[in-house]
């Protein structure tokens, strides 16, 4: 029997500090970035449907372009109004989130191409962290990238972020140390996962016999 200990898909009960959140939201609707905690490590968002603030998400982490950011929402439904998985893919994403997975699928038309590097696909993120989704109610989509420059350790700490992504952003969330397991990337039509993770074991013998 998975306690709350030991079960990976365990939802963070986080209490939101609602003035962290409200500067938060006010930052990204004024179109600049954010950090914000997840289950896995600190993320770095920004609005995911606008262009300019994704390239600044690039430009902060000195990201390569052509290396795609994925598409933070708040619940599966939330991204259907912004993609076109096929059944398949949704019952993929249905069975493994919210949690440290990020499901590839066909994105809608509303998402950038910078984004996605120009590929008509996008990783969708929802993470299994409650004032995550909190914050990514009040938003809509936000990037979901690491909040640390591109070449350097994930941060699990707000007090380890890097200077440069400190001073780049509109608002912190700090909601104290994160586990800092990495998400498992998986493309479920293709049946192929492009980065081990979190809850790969599961992954693979949910791909392997799917119960759809």
């Amino acid at each position: 029997m998975t306690t709350d200990s030991d079960d990976p898909r365990r939802t963070t009960d986080a209490t939101p500090d609602r003035g962290d959140l409200r500067r938060a939201v006010a930052a990204v609707a004024d179109g600049d970035l954010v950090v914000y905690p997840t289950e896995t490590v600190y993320g770095l968002g920004g609005d995911a449907l606008d262009p300019d603030a994704v390239e600044r998400v690039f430009d902060l982490k000195g990201r390569d372009r052509g290396n795609p950011l994925s598409l933070g929402v708040a619940s599966v439904d939330a991204a259907l109004r912004h993609t076109r998985p096929t059944e398949f893919a949704l019952a993929f994403a249905r069975a493994f989130l919210p949690g440290p997975v990020t499901v590839v699928v066909e994105r809608g038309a509303d998402v950038p191409d910078a984004l996605t590097a120009g590929d008509d696909r996008v990783g969708i993120r929802v993470p299994d962290h409650s004032l995550a989704r909190t914050l990514l109610r009040e938003t809509g989509p936000l990037t979901a990238t690491s909040a640390n420059v591109s070449g350097s350790g994930s941060v699990t700490r707000v007090d380890d972020l890097d200077d440069r992504i400190r001073d780049g952003v509109g608002a912190v969330i700090d909601d104290g140390e994160t586990p800092g397991t990495e998400s498992t990337v998986v493309d479920p039509e293709a049946g192929r996962i492009h980065r081990r993770g979190a809850m790969a074991g599961a992954i693979e013998a949910w791909l392997a016999d799917p119960p759809v």
